[in-house]
C-alpha cells in the first residue's frame, strides 16, 4: 500500500447527506487516496445529539458535540449541516483555521457567500460546493471553469426535486396539487413544513449561486424575484396540455442587452415549457439545467437533485479536488465576480405569456378584452373560449385563455390589472410566462 500523506478532514453534520460521505470515506478509503494522492482521514463528526439515529452505521467515537475543537488542525472541513447559523460561524472558523471548505449549504451561499469567499481569499483557503446547486447534477465545475472562457447568455433550471415531482404528477396522472404534497411528504420528497420548496425559496438560492457564477456577478438573494407552485391546479394543467406546454418551476438566470448596455436577470416562477424542449423530459424528482452559451451553444446537464449518496457524490468529488489542491500547494482559486453587471427586476424582462380569464360571457367581451391588451401593448398570438358551467348547469361565465405575443413584464402586469377592473372580466385566474422558445 502506498504510503501517502494524511489530511485531516472533520465533518459538520450527520444527516442523510453527512451520514452517507462519511459512510464513503471510511469505505473507499483507500481508492480516494489513489484518486487524491492522499489519505483522507475522518477525525471526527459534530453533531448535536452523539446518539441520534443515523442513516448508516458509524462508530460513535466519531461524534462529538465540540465543532470548534474539531475544525482546529482539521485540513479540509466538510459542511452539511444547514442553515445559515451556526454554519456560518464554523466555516468561517475553519478558514481562518487554514482549512479549505466542502459545503452543500445553499442557503448559506446565496446569504452569505460575499463573505465566506472573501474570507478565504484573504487566507489562500478555498471553498467547494459542487453539492449546494443540483444535488448529484456536476454543475458548478461547468460554470465556474469549463465554461469560463465563454459567454453564457442563459440558464433554464429545474433545481429543486419536490416541485418537479409535484408539478410532473399532476402534469401525467391529473392528480390535485394537494394529493400529491401529501405523497411527497410521505416517500420523503418533502419535509413537513413544504414552505422552502413549493414557495420556490430553494430555488431562488440555486439560483443565487448559478447566476453569480454565470456572469461573474455578486447576486444577493434578494435581487431574485421569486414564485411558488401553490397556484398552479388541475385546470391551468389541463389548458398548459392542451395548447402544447408543460408547467414546470424554473429558475431563469439571463443576460440582457439593453440601450443602456448589458444586465441581467434572475427569476423563480411556474413557467409553461413547450414539451419538445428537453426540460420538458425532466421527470420525477430529478433536476436539470440547460445552458445557452455564446460559443459551446447548447448544453444540457440532468439527473438526481438531491437523495443522501447521490448528493454525497457531489461532495466527495470536491473533498478530492481539496486533497489535491493541498498536495500540489499554492492558493486557492477565489470566485469571479469582477463583470459586476446590473441586476435589473422583473418589470424589464420581455417573454411570452398565457393569461388565463374568466369573463363575462356576453357578446363584445372579447372585443372588450383585446382592446385592453392592444392599449397595453400586448399583442395576441392565440384566444381559446370555452363555457363554465356552475353547479346548477347555469352558463353566464366564459375562460379565455390568451396566448401573447412577447411582451414586456411591466406592460403586461399594469396590462392585467386594468383587465381586472375592466367590468367584464370576473377573475384573473393565472399568468404563465412561457420560456424555452
Amino acid at each position: 500500500m502506498t504510503d501517502y500523506r494524511r489530511l485531516r478532514v472533520a465533518l459538520l453534520g450527520a444527516g442523510s447527506v453527512g451520514s452517507q460521505v462519511a459512510s464513503l470515506l471510511r469505505q473507499h478509503a483507500d481508492e480516494l487516496a489513489d484518486r487524491a494522492g492522499a489519505r483522507l482521514e475522518l477525525v471526527g463528526i459534530a453533531v448535536r445529539d452523539v446518539d441520534a439515529k443515523r442513516d448508516v452505521e458509524l462508530p460513535r467515537e466519531l461524534f462529538t458535540t465540540d465543532a470548534d475543537s474539531l475544525i482546529v488542525g482539521s485540513d479540509i472541513v466538510i459542511e452539511l449541516m444547514g442553515g445559515i447559523e451556526p454554519a456560518r460561524e464554523y466555516v468561517l472558523h475553519a478558514i481562518n483555521s487554514g482549512a479549505d471548505i466542502v459545503t452543500a449549504n445553499k442557503a448559506l451561499l446565496a446569504s452569505h457567500g460575499p463573505e465566506i469567499f472573501d474570507a478565504a481569499d484573504q487566507v489562500g483557503a478555498e471553498v467547494y460546493y459542487e453539492a449546494a446547486a443540483a444535488g448529484a447534477i456536476p454543475i458548478i465545475r461547468p460554470l465556474r471553469d469549463s465554461l469560463a472562457g465563454d459567454r453564457i447568455q442563459r440558464i433554464m433550471g429545474i433545481v429543486n426535486g419536490t416541485t418537479n415531482y409535484i408539478l410532473d404528477r399532476m402534469d401525467t396522472e391529473g392528480a390535485e396539487f394537494a394529493d400529491v404534497l401529501a405523497d411527497a411528504q410521505r416517500l420523503g420528497y418533502a419535509e413537513a413544513d413544504p414552505t422552502a420548496d413549493v414557495e420556490g425559496y430553494d430555488a431562488a438560492q440555486k439560483a443565487a449561486i448559478l447566476a453569480s457564477l454565470a456572469f461573474h456577478t455578486t447576486v444577493p438573494l434578494d435581487a431574485v424575484h421569486r414564485e411558488g407552485i401553490t397556484s398552479i391546479d388541475t385546470s391551468l394543467m389541463d389548458a398548459a396540455r392542451h395548447a402544447g406546454y408543460v408547467i414546470k418551476l424554473l429558475a431563469v438566470c439571463e443576460r440582457l442587452t439593453e440601450a443602456s448596455g448589458e444586465s441581467i436577470s434572475v427569476r423563480v416562477y411556474p413557467a409553461l415549457i413547450d414539451r419538445a424542449h428537453p426540460l420538458a423530459s425532466v421527470h420525477g424528482a430529478n433536476n436539470a439545467v440547460f445552458v445557452q452559451a455564446e460559443a459551446a451553444g447548447n448544453l444540457m446537464f440532468y439527473g438526481a437533485g438531491a437523495g443522501g449518496v447521490q448528493t454525497a457524490s457531489a461532495v466527495l468529488g470536491d473533498v478530492v479536488s481539496a486533497a489535491r489542491r493541498h498536495i500540489a500547494g499554492g492558493v486557492g482559486v477565489g470566485e469571479s465576480t469582477l463583470a459586476n453587471l446590473p441586476i435589473v427586476p422583473i418589470g424589464r424582462v420581455t417573454t411570452r405569456y398565457q393569461i388565463t380569464l374568466e369573463v363575462d360571457d356576453q357578446p363584445g367581451v372579447l372585443a372588450t378584452v383585446a382592446g385592453i391588451l392592444s392599449e397595453g401593448r400586448v399583442s395576441i398570438a392565440t384566444v381559446e373560449q370555452t363555457v363554465v358551467e356552475s353547479a346548477d348547469g347555469a352558463t353566464g361565465v366564459a375562460r379565455l385563455v390568451i396566448g401573447t405575443h412577447k411582451a414586456l413584464e411591466q406592460d403586461l402586469s399594469e396590462t392585467v390589472d386594468r383587465l381586472a377592473a375592466s367590468g367584464v372580466v370576473e377573475r384573473v385566474v393565472s399568468v404563465l410566462r412561457v420560456e424555452g422558445n
